[in-house]
């Protein structure tokens, strides 16, 4: 699998899209399949660190030396909790600006074969394709979108809100789990008791972890700079000419792409992805049949892990 430990590309003067400049940012990120020589690029999600993160590096990707890049402000990059004055408001473009300079200064990559994100990582590689429109040759999108939609904001600003009117940052990040964990997959799940596959004898027992100790490490500062991001996400802003129109922003984008939404996800809604596709210059949607809702795409079920990987054979061998 190449090196399991992760690294840490600094850089210097680092000025954010706010105006911040810091003396110096960290980007972490990690190498599998170290031996190999055509590029992958996985990066993070929402409340994702690079050990939980979905690389398909022993899978699909196994014939890729796989770059695992974290976000900033997940605890591991540069984040609040980690690095003094860190700007409270946090864009995509500081993401991607800095993990530019990570593969083309750092390790020499002139060109990236595949890149994936899921979620917040699927953002940011339709902010990376957007902003670098030949650097990428195939782009995985899992449960996500170009540009985050106003129910998908409005989704957003309850756990923000339980989180920012907690009596203490303790509880805030326990709030902010509960309000966000219904959210996390589908009506159908909770109906059919899926939580039982993943071990749990009961829903208590589930939610246990899923908004207590799944939360452990987290600072309530963390989510909000990434939340915040998240709530920002849109692609127009990377490409100027495009003056804020997302059509014109998505055909500007050369990279060729595989859209994969959940058929349940209730916040990255699959019709938004179809109509991505019929924009973009080179795109295909294929929608994943689980009730697994938004984590289908984070590989919760080995079923849809499965299914997608056989969808991403099929673009990386694609002629």
């Amino acid at each position: 699998m190449g090196s399991q430990a992760n690294q840490h590309f600094e850089l210097s003067d680092f000025t954010f899209e706010d105006g911040t400049t810091l003396p110096r940012v960290r980007v972490a990120y990690r190498i599998l399949n170290s031996d190999k020589s055509k590029i992958a690029v996985v990066h993070t999600c929402f409340r994702g660190r690079i050990d939980t993160t979905l690389t398909h590096a022993d899978g699909v990707l196994r014939n890729h030396k796989v770059i695992v890049i974290a976000l900033f402000g997940n605890g591991e990059s540069s984040s609040p909790s980690n690095t003094p004055n860190f700007p409270t408001t946090l864009e995509y473009q500081d993401c991607v600006k800095a993990q530019y300079a990570l593969l083309t200064q750092e390790l020499g990559i002139k060109e990236v074969d595949a890149m994936l994100g899921f979620s917040m990582g699927g953002q940011i590689t339709y902010h990376w394709i957007a902003t670098h429109p030949t650097f990428v040759k195939n782009a995985v999108i899992v449960c996500s979108s170009a540009k985050t939609s106003q129910h998908n904001f409005q989704f957003l600003e309850g756990p923000r809100a339980a989180l920012e009117n907690a009596a203490t940052s303790e509880r805030g990040v326990r709030a902010f789990g509960k309000a966000y964990s219904a959210w996390l997959t589908s009506a159908e799940w909770f109906d059919e008791e899926l939580y039982k596959e993943l071990g749990f004898e009961s829903l208590s027992a589930w939610d246990e972890v899923a908004t207590g100790s799944g939360y452990a490490g987290w600072t309530g500062n963390d989510l909000l700079v990434m939340l915040g991001m998240w709530q920002r996400g849109d692609v127009t802003r990377c490409v100027p000419a495009a003056n804020g129109n997302l059509d014109k922003a998505l055909k500007s984008i050369e990279t060729r792409v595989l859209l994969m939404p959940c058929l349940t996800d209730q916040y990255f809604r699959p019709y938004v992805n179809e109509r991505e596709a019929s924009v973009l210059q080179e795109a295909k949607c294929e929608i994943i049949p689980s009730v697994w809702g938004h984590i289908a795409g984070g590989g919760a079920n080995p079923r849809d892990v499965t299914w997608m990987e056989t969808r991403i054979d099929g673009l990386l061998h694609r002629h």
